[in-house]
This record gives C-alpha cells, structure tokens and sequence, in this order.
C-alpha cells in the first residue's frame, strides 16, 4: 500500500486542496519533475492519449518510488487491468464518463479485495514486496482495507436520477467542465456551465465527499466553478509543455 495514496486520501478528509496533472507522456522524467515541482499527485491518462497499459505501469512505478501518488484515468472499467495497475503501485483510478451507479459498483469491485469486492489476490508483486512483506497476507489485506484505492468519478453529463448510488462509494466527485459543456450545449466558463458545476459541487458536499475537476491552471479554477474544490487537477504535461515552448519561441522573436 503506497503512503502517497494515504497522504492524499488523509488531506481530502482534513479538506486540505491537493492539485496534480494528467500525465499524457510515456517519460518517467516527466512523473519524476511533477514530484520535485511540487505536485501532490498525478492522473497517468489511458483515455485521452497515446499510452499504453505498459507505458501506464512504468510510470505509477516511478511516481510510487518518488513518493508521489499516482491515479490513473480509464475509460471503462477493466478488471484485470485495473488489478495490475495496484500491483504496481496505482494510488487509485478516475472513471471517465460516469454516469450509471453500475460503473461505480463495478469500480468499487474491482478496486476491493473479497467480501468488499471481486480484486484477484496474489502476494508476487511489488506492491506486497514480492511474497517479502512483513506480515505476509493478513498484514497486507489488512493495510488494503484501511486504506483502499482512490475513487474518482468524472461527471461530465447531466446527471438525471438520484446522486447517493452514483456517487455514494467515490472519494471524489469530479466534474469534466469541457465535457459538461459540449453535453449541456454550454458556452465554456458560461453561467449555464457554472450552474451545473454548483449544482454537482452541492451533491458532492450533501454526500461529504470530496470535489473535484480540471481547469488550464490554478489561476482558472474560480471561473470554472471550482473555487471550493479539494482535488484540483490542472491542465497536462503536453498543455504545460506546449505553453512552454510557446513562450519561448515567442521570446526569441524570428531569429
């Protein structure tokens, strides 16, 4: 059990902000500058990117070894994948477009070791030290029960039934603005956009759980409706790069 999927778990309770970025770029360098930069965590992206699930291994193993806490987004829930991910250091996992209780069921599943859910058990990987670790199944079992992987659900359609089966099991409700407005048919960073925003932030602080979602930087989040959110993730290694890179080029004029 990764002490950065503690440490974050324990500042979302004490209402602490954590912000991180998603990681679209197969470099451990890149997990490795978001430690030192200071973020408090990482969203390796298998949804929007050219990743692969090898790609996605290495690099929550990296961040787990710079201490840096590492959730990965899918696109869908996928058991086995999902449990080779926490066997190689994953803090927890983003589902994209949630949007059915059924999705969150099947999450909870996959992440929990029975009776809480369906995760395949096995003590030969790094996670449990290679069969190595002090305590051996029982100690194990019971650090995953103490301090389960990270849940996020991405909202990014209008939600129409009723919130507790939804969102009820997530440690963080997380709005995908750009998503939200091209299926509200809103004009980003509009006040029919930010409405639906407070409306999901509400639903998340009526449940006490944790709210969430992304914006270009930190400069941004109050007009995106996110001024109240504990888990903020900003733009991505490519938009800072790009951004970057920009600045630069435009600092050196045309030669």
């Amino acid at each position: 059990m990764s002490p950065a999927r503690s440490r974050i778990r324990a500042a979302l309770t004490s209402g602490r902000r954590v912000t991180g970025t998603f990681v679209k770029l197969p470099s451990c360098d890149v997990v490795e500058i978001c430690a030192e930069a200071g973020f408090d965590f990482v969203v390796v992206d298998l949804e929007h990117s050219t990743l692969t699930e090898s790609d996605a291994i290495a690099l929550v193993r990296h961040a787990d070894l710079c201490g840096l806490a590492a959730l990965v987004r899918i696109p869908a829930v996928d058991g086995p994948q999902i449990c080779r991910l926490l066997e190689n250091g994953a803090a927890g996992f983003q589902l994209s477009m949630l949007h059915d209780p059924a999705q969150t069921r099947a999450l909870l599943q996959a992440t929990r070791f029975a009776p809480a859910g369906t995760r395949s058990i096995s003590m030969a990987n790094r996670t449990a030290r290679f069969s190595l670790r002090e305590g051996g199944l029982r100690a194990f079992l019971r650090d995953e029960a103490e301090s389960p992987p990270l849940l996020v659900g991405q909202i990014e359609t209008p939600v129409h039934g009723p919130w507790e089966p939804l969102i009820g099991d997530l440690d963080v409700v997380f709005v995908g603005v750009t998503d939200l407005a091209v299926s509200l048919g809103a004009e980003p960073g509009g006040e029919r956009l930010r409405a639906a925003v407070t409306g999901i932030a509400a639903a998340a602080a009526e449940h006490g759980i944790a709210f969430g979602g992304w914006t270009p930087s930190p400069d941004t989040a109050a007009a995106h409706g996110l001024a109240a959110a504990r888990y903020l993730v900003t733009g991505s290694d490519l938009q800072i790069l790009a951004t970057g890179l920009k600045a630069a080029a435009s600092q050196g004029g045309n030669g």
